[in-house]
């Protein structure tokens, strides 16, 4: 059957995912010092994990969500946050 509605999806559980996996890079990152913005960017663009500290298993736990999962989480938590 051909539709020309939009189709809509809903990830759930890879969303509460996607969100603890951010929430813990970004308390590790700001327990070492560094700015999680800048980190979680760097990462999101290039792919490079190193721009993710190990410290509280964050590097390991962020390498376990696709980046396009936690892109969707970021541009998803941001859009809730502007109405």
């Amino acid at each position: 059957m051909v539709t020309d509605e939009t189709m809509m999806f809903k990830v759930g559980i890879e969303e509460n995912r996607a969100e603890k996996v951010i929430r813990n890079a970004y308390q590790a990152m700001i327990e070492k010092g560094y700015n999680p913005v800048h980190q979680l960017v760097g990462y999101l663009i290039s792919g490079d994990p190193a721009y993710i500290t190990s410290h509280l298993d964050a590097r390991s736990k962020i390498r376990k969500v696709e980046r396009d999962e936690l892109l969707e989480e970021l541009v998803r938590t941001y859009l809730e946050c502007k109405k």
